[in-house]
Order: C-alpha cells, then sequence, then structure tokens
C-alpha cells in the first residue's frame, strides 16, 4: 500500500471516530480526543470521550473559551487552547469544565470580544486590536519599534504599569484579561513576482501597496514608510495577494503560514516593528462572580499557561518556517544598519506618533512610563527572532 493511500485512510478513519464521538459525547470531548492523538483508536478515543463527559458532569461551573483557530494551530501558531482548558480544570480542581469553541464556531475577531463582553461566552481568544474597539488603550502596542521585539512586549504586559494605565481601563469595559501572550513580531512578506530580493530598507517599500487592517495606527506606520496602505478584509487578503491587489502583508511568520500563504509569497523580512500579539479575555461579571478558591485558581491556570506559551513560541516558528522554507519561501533578517533606518523612518521616538500616545494613554509622559517598563527585564523571557 502507498505512502499516500495510507495517510487517506489513516485521516478517513479519524474523521469517522471524530464524527462518532461528536454524536455520543460532545464535539468539545472528540476535540480533547483529537488534541490528545486518540482519532487513530476508536476505543482510546470513546475512553477519553468518556472521562471528559464524567468531567463536564461533575464540574459546578462551565467556562466557554472560544477561538477563531482550529484545535491543533499550535504547532505552528501558539494558541495553547488545550493548554488553557486543562490548566483551568486542573487548578480549580474540576471545580470549572472548560468548553472549547474553536474554529470561528462562535465568531472571530471582535464579534468573539463583543460576545465576552456581553456574558454571551465566558471567555475567547481573540488579537489585541481586536481588543482595542473596546478598550483603546491596549493599541499602544501597534504604535511601531517599542514592543515589536518579543521580550520587549512581555517586560511591558505583565508589568505594574501596564496593570495599572491599562487592564484597569479594560476592566471598566467589562474584561478580565486572562493573561496576553507571545506570538512573534509582525514581518514584511512579499508575493512572488514582486521583485527577487527581499525588502531590506525602508526605501525598498516606496509605492509598494502594503495590505493593512483596520488599525489606522498601522496606516500611519506604512505611510512612514513610504508605502501605500491598502486596506484588505482578512478573508480576502489571499486573493488581493495572487492578484496583485496588495504586494504585501505583515502577519506574523505564523500566521502566514497557518492562513495558508506560503504557496504566494516569496520573500518574509524580520522587521519586527509590531508584535503579533493576542489575548485570552473574560468576562469580568462572570469571573467575580466564583468562589474566591475558584478565581485564584483560575488566575493560576492563566500564568501556567502564559508561561508554556513562552516556551512555546521558538517551536512554533521553527515549524511554521520550516513548511514554508519547502514552498519555497526565504526569509531575510536586515542587519543592525538596516533595522536602524526602519527605526528611524517610523519609530515611536518620531514626532508624529505624539497624538496617537496623547489620544490613547493621556499624555507623552504615560507612553514614557510604559516604554520605561518594556525596556525592563521582568520575571519572564522569552526567545526573539
Amino acid at each position: 500500500m502507498s505512502d499516500m493511500r495510507k495517510e487517506h485512510e489513516l485521516k478517513s478513519e479519524e474523521r469517522r471516530n471524530f464524527l462518532a464521538i461528536s454524536s455520543k459525547f460532545g464535539v468539545t470531548a472528540a476535540l480533547v480526543a483529537g488534541g490528545a492523538g486518540l482519532l487513530t483508536s476508536s476505543e482510546a478515543a470513546a475512553q477519553s470521550a468518556k472521562e471528559e463527559k464524567e468531567r463536564q458532569k461533575a464540574a459546578k461551573f462551565t467556562m466557554t473559551v472560544a477561538s477563531a483557530y482550529r484545535i491543533g494551530t499550535t504547532r505552528a501558531y501558539p494558541m495553547m487552547q488545550l493548554n488553557v482548558k486543562e490548566n483551568i480544570q486542573n487548578a480549580t480542581a474540576g471545580q470549572v469544565y472548560v468548553k472549547l469553541a474553536p474554529g470561528g464556531q462562535l465568531g472571530a475577531g471582535t464579534a468573539l470580544a463583543q460576545k465576552v463582553q456581553a456574558g454571551t461566552i465566558q471567555a475567547a481568544q481573540h488579537s489585541i486590536s481586536n481588543f482595542a474597539p473596546f478598550a483603546p488603550a491596549v493599541d499602544l502596542i501597534n504604535i511601531p519599534y517599542w514592543v515589536g521585539e518579543n521580550q520587549p512586549f512581555v517586560n511591558l504586559v505583565t508589568s505594574d504599569v501596564w496593570k495599572k494605565e491599562v487592564d484597569a481601563k479594560v476592566a471598566k469595559k467589562g474584561f478580565k484579561p486572562l493573561f496576553y501572550f507571545c506570538i512573534d513580531p509582525r514581518t514584511a512578506a512579499m508575493r512572488k513576482g514582486l521583485r527577487d530580493e527581499p525588502f531590506r530598507t525602508p526605501s525598498d517599500l516606496k509605492g509598494i501597496k502594503f495590505r493593512v487592517p483596520g488599525s489606522n495606527i498601522l496606516k500611519q506606520f506604512y505611510r512612514m514608510l513610504g508605502a501605500n496602505p491598502t486596506p484588505v478584509a482578512w478573508g480576502e487578503t489571499p486573493s488581493a495577494i495572487k492578484q496583485g491587489v496588495a504586494d504585501a502583508l505583515d502577519p506574523s511568520v505564523g500566521a502566514l503560514y497557518v492562513f495558508g500563504f506560503k504557496d504566494i509569497l516569496s520573500w518574509v523580512t524580520f522587521d519586527q516593528a509590531v508584535p503579533d500579539s493576542q489575548v485570552y479575555s473574560c468576562n469580568l461579571e462572570w469571573f467575580n462572580g466564583l468562589p474566591g478558591d475558584v478565581r485564584e485558581a483560575i488566575d493560576f491556570a492563566a500564568e501556567t499557561t502564559f508561561v508554556q506559551n513562552l516556551a512555546q513560541v521558538p517551536a512554533s516558528r521553527a515549524h511554521a518556517m520550516a513548511e514554508m522554507k519547502k514552498a519555497g519561501v526565504q526569509f531575510y533578517k536586515p542587519t543592525p544598519e538596516e533595522m536602524a533606518q526602519w527605526v528611524d523612518a517610523a519609530g515611536q521616538q518620531n514626532s508624529e506618533w505624539d497624538a496617537t500616545k496623547k489620544e490613547l494613554i493621556g499624555s507623552t509622559a504615560g507612553f514614557d512610563e510604559l516604554l520605561e517598563a518594556s525596556r525592563t527585564q521582568g520575571m519572564y523571557r522569552v526567545h526573539d527572532v
């Protein structure tokens, strides 16, 4: 039997077992069995699902945690969904059962943040940018070249000043951030056929149609680099890149791989301007309604998952890069001299950002306090590109 046929039969068996487990025990039980690699054995999958059902029945509280990403994404993009589930259930000694809703079952982006705020669901994973409409202060992270690299970002979001100045504003909107987690910096990724060399300095972006999300900060950033910011909805971005409607885009390497860009890109430059960062948010009213010991256990579980996320970052990046290299994508890291040009052209020190700083945090002095926190090594360390 050929390897391809074996793989096809294996996947068919996994699908059959997933559907059978879903029908009998529910989707979350099937997802857990799949995440544990048990779907190739109907007996093992059924046993796992049975245990999952027993955990759900024994729990006092159910916590639905939604995400736009499927289970298994962590291999290339460290979402940590199964870790969140297991850590919360274990830390609370089974008092909380976590029901996962991955793969966009309940929506994505701002739709998930809205559902958390309304209490429709208890928690969700979404980007910090999608948090910004509800708590504008978090959009500070999109100002370039102060927390683009992983370590400054982690220093910032775990600092006392961030909790005082940003998390306090988030709480007033009805959210409790469980933890902000690290993905990797955004990149400057080029479509195939545009040019033979990578983006080395800002001058290479002159006139480039650069796909941007809805962030006004990112639009301003690319204008300062000489590019032509081109807003494109995320779902339409692959076709826009293929057709040349946009020449480049900026997600992290993991996101580029997970969302299927490996076959339409030629070069990816690690310009490390802005973090491609995410957050697990929780409905504050629901959280505050839990017994004190359960709240403490969830906080402990969140910190545990955060530490696991930091350890996962380099492994996820390595997998995404390896798979993209197989497809012919090349990677470039600017030299220190070239990086200085990026920072000089559009970094946070430019006066063009003063109005944004005042709008989001109240004053440039307030921003400087956060900047200092980002440059102060905290208790957590993370690998950088």
